[in-house]
């Protein structure tokens, strides 16, 4: 009997956002947003819902390369910093990361990482599943860019418009 071996896949991307970082951190820690700027997302449901804390799951649904999937997550670590990492507990093999890191005055570089695990057959696929995993995360940073630097955007801890 042949088995197959996991392959996983790393990518990740960064963008420099003309926002505070705790403005972007509130759009980017709270999983309510998500459907907002990832591609594909269709419903992603924190529990309980606001910003991350160690513990908070996830149920995600999204449509990735015509297929449909449903992911349970769980946020596994919570700073230092402006930083969360997780992993899932069901469907997709991946796990990931997402920083704000402040820059200039009124301005942060976001990144996210994402590693995926391909098992068995999927790994015949690898090679579009890689092209299309970077190319949504890649959309991802600037649709996040595009929604934080509108101004549609209103901090929950403060409920006072983003300045600067």
């Amino acid at each position: 009997m042949t088995t197959f071996q996991q392959q996983a896949l790393r990518l990740h991307a960064e963008i420099v956002i003309e926002r505070p970082a705790q403005v972007v951190w509130d759009v980017l820690a709270d999983y309510g947003n998500d459907a907002a700027w990832r591609r594909g997302v269709t419903s992603m449901v924190p529990t309980p819902a606001g910003p991350v804390h160690v513990g908070t799951t996830t149920d995600e649904h999204m449509r990735v390369a015509g297929g449909r999937y449903h992911n349970l997550g769980v946020v596994t670590a919570v700073g230092p910093g402006l930083r969360f990492a997780w992993r899932t507990t069901s469907g997709a093999d991946a796990d990931g990361s997402r920083t704000v890191t402040p820059t200039a005055a009124g301005a942060c570089l976001v990144h996210l990482e994402l590693n995926v695990r391909l098992h068995g057959a999927q790994r015949l696929a690898a090679p579009l599943f890689r092209a299309t995993l970077r190319r949504n995360l890649t959309a991802d940073v600037e649709r996040l860019r595009g929604l934080v630097e509108s101004e549609a955007v209103t901090p929950r801890r403060s409920g006072a418009r983003p300045t600067g």
